[in-house]
């Protein structure tokens, strides 16, 4: 066992504080890595805010890369020095999704089993499985996925959550393709993503909306074609006209709610595709759309799991594309900070003033 520090959420709606943390020996299949950096992502504040469920105490972070320190027993995936991103889909080879071809949908994926804990034995709960605002991690080592060691922390460690929702709600779930048309409503991190997503995919047209003129702005940097204001007026309608009349080949909500994906299903043409990868709260129910209107329009829509993403398959691809200059995963990075900024970055993401503030630590 060993002591770190980590930045640990104890009570719903309380401001996080950095606490010592014990971290146990790998077991069977599981591994410590050294953490370099880590994303401050929406899914950690909903954590602390209780969102997620009242397991408290939580240790945050999970958009992270780092170095593999150790390993257990039985573990060849990955080694000490294996520089890697974490993710947390580890699929498990065998359920019912990944025996029938499609492990992206993997409905029992792998977490460690030795607990870490606060100083005082108190059993903590790591974020989506990884817990990796800390120096280290214990995580299963199939949550460890071996990347181009050359590659920089801070902006490949965004793979690991909502940067590789965005890619992968486009590229993988809307299968955009060359020369589609693509609207993204709303865009934070993950539809600014989305945005990048469709121009590596080859899109033709790239329609990014938003409230706020400076996510409109990180978008047309990210390949955004056009953009909506959607405080403006009709958004269906400024799509629509950005189209030739007919809506986007592929629509991406990255919001969210119930507006916004009835937005979404009547921006997009005849046959199209809905792509729905923004969380909805629980108590948000589908809109009142006519039944007809579902059969009418035809087309697909989609709910995006990480991105359908295959952490093995598409980790090591994308940080290729970004090491050739592809793909501007450094656009993501607004700033680095320390383990000591986290409440702070919070208060940055909510207000809309960061696409992703990141912990660096080595």
């Amino acid at each position: 066992m060993q002591q770190v520090r980590g930045v640990v959420a104890k009570a719903k709606g309380e401001p996080v504080s950095i606490e010592t943390i014990n971290i146990p020996d790998p077991g069977p299949g599981e591994a410590v890595v050294a953490i370099s950096a880590c994303g401050v992502c929406h899914t950690d504040l909903h954590y602390r805010e209780g969102g997620i469920n009242d397991e408290f105490p939580f240790l945050l972070g999970h958009e992270a890369a780092g170095v593999v320190e150790s390993v257990g027993e039985g573990v060849d995936s990955v080694a000490p020095g294996d520089f890697v991103v974490l993710n947390w889909r580890a699929v498990c080879g065998t359920c019912r999704a990944c025996t029938r071809g499609e492990p992206w949908y993997c409905f029992s994926t792998f977490n460690a089993t030795r607990k870490m804990t606060l100083e005082d034995g108190t059993e903590l709960s790591p974020a989506l499985g990884i817990g990796a605002f800390a120096d280290k991690t214990l995580v299963h080592a199939g949550q460890c996925t071996k990347v181009d060691p050359s590659a920089r922390p801070a902006a490949v460690g965004l793979l690991g959550c909502g940067v590789m929702a965005g890619l992968g709600a486009a590229i993988n779930t809307g299968n955009v393709g060359r020369g589609k048309s693509v609207a993204v409503i709303g865009c934070g991190g993950v539809g600014a993503a989305a945005v990048a997503g469709a121009r590596l995919a080859g899109a033709g047209t790239i329609i990014a909306v938003d409230l706020d003129p400076k996510k409109l702005e990180w978008a047309t940097n990210l390949g955004a074609t056009h953009t909506v204001d959607a405080g403006a007026g009709d958004v269906v309608a400024a799509i629509q006209a950005l189209t030739g009349g007919n809506g986007a080949d592929v629509v991406i909500d990255a919001v969210g709610r119930p507006e916004t994906w009835k937005q979404a299903f009547y921006a997009r043409d005849l046959a199209g595709t809905v792509v729905l990868v923004g969380v909805p709260t629980p108590d948000m129910v589908i809109p009142d759309i006519p039944l007809i209107d579902v059969f009418g329009r035809g087309g697909a829509l989609k709910s995006s799991w990480y991105g359908d993403c295959l952490p093995s398959r598409d980790f090591p691809m994308l940080v290729d594309l970004y090491q050739q200059g592809r793909l501007d995963l450094d656009a993501f990075v607004s700033e680095e900070i320390a383990l000591e900024d986290v409440e702070a970055a919070f208060t940055k993401m909510h207000d809309g003033d960061v696409l992703r503030s990141v912990v660096v630590l080595s």
